[in-house]
């Protein structure tokens, strides 16, 4: 088989595109330098009195810099979507995609930084350093456990925000749609037994953030099986999931986590869920199946099996679980606010405005907003802003319906 053979039309198309464009970035000044007094403001002489002030008072950079909407895309290649670990300047084009995002969905400036290390000391302070530069960081495709090491490290070091999406906005979407699957099925989440396939970064943040919302029935799988304090050589991670998952103390594989579960969350791999296992769950079961590029088990499958409502995550399905849906608007409310930190109240109420955005076109195929939905953002970003008032992270407390018109005024999208 040739290279021509191997690649379908959209991989040469991806390909042909990424060497045309040669970088999916590039930088635009906001000022006109056409002139010696524009250049004496812009640059020297007339820069130094920003310089000064912020010198005098640090928190003034975010008054006279941009730094306020600029975000720092951050990775070590060892954990790629779909790809695996291939290295920092493999994930390059990945870290300039999500920038991309950032810009088209949260109207941020998002800059991707790929660190040729996989210590966690290096990573940390590198990041360390940088912060002087940016408002936020996202960090992004970094292995479990390392990722969780490093998150709480510089949660605990910086005074801006630091969000790790696979985690935190997996989990963000997942709960919005698990909110309307129920709402669609009559249930609260808290009444639902849920097993979640999949423990790493993704599986454990989505385990945690239920538990928040009052899930207390949750049983989590890895490839060896059910996650409990029955199993020996558990990471410290999985040591403390087992500690408050698997209220049964049961044991044995998928099939038997899934025998009368209410909700199915698959952060796994393709077909690691049978007809059978869908068939094994309560009735009216939901299931988010959201194992890339390929579900762990077909909708049209799972439906036959008995399934009330399913998610996954492609968009040639309804019902697109898609993180989309949630980074941009979170960072555009906690930048709106100079938030220091991004709390656990500012993740709840970004997956409650998201859920709430359906409204009266709640249906089994129609749980979640569509990623190129327009309201999405602002009533994140109000939301999440909102929740860092209420927290007390918010350096410039702003009302949320101030934020929401802010961000459809820098989407482009008017009143």
């Amino acid at each position: 088989m040739n290279e021509d053979e191997r690649l379908t039309s959209l991989q040469k198309e991806a390909l042909r595109l990424h060497e045309q464009w040669r970088g999916k970035l590039s930088i635009d000044s906001k000022v006109s330098v056409d002139d010696d007094r524009a250049l004496a403001i812009a640059y020297t002489p007339g820069v130094a009195e920003p310089c000064r002030e912020i010198a005098r008072d640090p928190l003034l950079v975010d008054r006279y810099t941009g730094r306020w909407n600029t975000v720092a895309v951050v990775t070590d290649g060892s954990a790629v979507l779909g790809l695996g670990d291939i290295g920092a300047r493999a994930a390059l084009p990945v870290m300039e995609g999500k920038s991309v995002l950032f810009k088209a969905f949260g109207a941020v400036d998002a800059f991707p930084i790929c660190i040729g290390s996989r210590d966690v000391d290096d990573i940390v302070r590198t990041v360390k350093l940088l912060e002087p530069s940016f408002g936020g960081v996202n960090l992004e495709d970094i292995a479990a456990p390392a990722c969780f090491e490093i998150e709480r490290r510089l949660v605990g070091e910086c005074d801006i925000p630091i969000f790790h999406d696979d985690q935190h906005g997996t989990a963000v979407v997942v709960l919005a749609a698990a909110i309307n699957a129920g709402r669609v099925t009559g249930r609260e989440p808290s009444q639902l037994k849920t097993v979640i396939n999949g423990a790493g970064a993704a599986g454990i943040a989505i385990a945690r953030m239920l538990r928040a919302e009052g899930v207390e029935d949750i049983i989590i799988c890895d490839s060896n099986g059910i996650v409990g304090t029955h199993r020996g050589g558990l990471s410290p991670v999985k040591q403390e999931i087992a500690s408050w998952t698997n209220r049964d103390g049961r044991e044995g594989g998928l099939a038997e986590a899934m025998e009368g579960a209410g909700l199915f969350i698959g952060v796994s791999v393709k077909d690691a869920v049978t007809p059978p296992m869908i068939a094994s769950m309560e009735r009216r079961a939901i299931v988010l199946a959201m194992a890339n590029p390929d579900p762990e088990i077909l909708p049209g499958e799972a439906t036959r099996a008995g399934a009330a409502v399913v998610a996954t995550g492609r968009s040639d399905f309804p019902n697109q679980v898609n993180n989309v849906l949630g980074f941009p608007g979170i960072f555009r409310g906690a930048l709106d606010v100079r938030a220091s930190a991004i709390t656990e109240g500012m993740k709840a109420a970004a997956a409650h405005a998201l859920a709430d955005l359906v409204g009266d076109d709640l249906s089994a195929e129609n749980i979640i907003p569509r990623a190129f939905d327009l309201r999405v953002a602002p009533a994140v970003a109000a939301a999440v802003a909102g929740a860092a008032v209420e927290d007390g992270v918010a350096r410039d407390p702003r009302e949320p319906g101030e934020v929401a018109e802010a961000a459809r005024a820098m989407l482009g999208m008017g009143s």
